[in-house]
């Protein structure tokens, strides 16, 4: 099954990856966040089944391995929860999948070298405009951690906006990354554009 980003090939780029607006490279999601795929997505977050997180990271090698050539990374990092989001939730739907996907790829897995060090809006529904200003300078690289010139492969569940892999990748981009792409388990259908300044 192709992904999501695959489905028309490179002409399937939403505005803003066209644009080149985002800190990160380019991103690739398995499947689009609709129906089933909801469900799914839900249950990995709230429910913790691990079966189905290394599907998910089966299905996401196979896109790296197809498109090794613009994927290729150094390391393998989630993106972080803040740490009452997790230590509420009981895990990272996000390190569920990229575990196992770093151990499928052979690639060091490194999940905490990135902190959420702001929580999310306790809104339950964001507009665009506080989805990029929520997570604007909301991730940091721990003290201590290392990743200069490394290429980084980013792992989230999913994504709508583009906004929380922005924030994520200006943080290894600013730490010395040499360059950061992503991957999700899933993709919103519509991904608009920031609106001016909020990048």
């Amino acid at each position: 099954m192709p992904d999501a980003a695959e489905i028309a090939g490179e002409a399937l780029q939403c505005s803003a990856c066209r644009l080149a607006t985002y800190s990160f490279e380019r991103a690739r999601s398995f499947a689009l966040y609709e129906e089933h795929m909801i469900r799914a997505v839900l249950m990995l977050k709230f429910e913790r089944i691990d079966p189905l997180a290394k599907w998910f990271a089966a299905r996401l090698a196979e896109i790296y391995s197809r498109n090794r050539e613009i994927l290729e990374a150094d390391i393998v990092v989630p993106v972080p929860l803040h740490r009452d989001r997790e230590k509420e939730r009981g895990h990272n739907q996000a390190e569920l999948v990229s575990k196992p996907l770093a151990k499928t790829l052979k690639l060091p897995h490194q999940g905490v070298l990135l902190v959420r060090k702001r929580p999310r809006p306790a809104k339950l529904v964001l507009t665009l405009r506080e989805r990029w200003a929520a997570v604007r300078g909301a991730f940091e690289i721990r003290p201590g951690s290392q990743v200069d010139n490394r290429r980084v492969l980013l792992l989230d569940d999913v994504m709508t906006t583009g906004a929380t892999l922005d924030a994520c990748s200006k943080a290894l981009r600013d730490a010395g990354a040499k360059s950061v792409v992503a991957l999700t388990v899933a993709r919103a259908a519509h991904n608009p554009l920031p609106a001016a300044g909020e990048s």
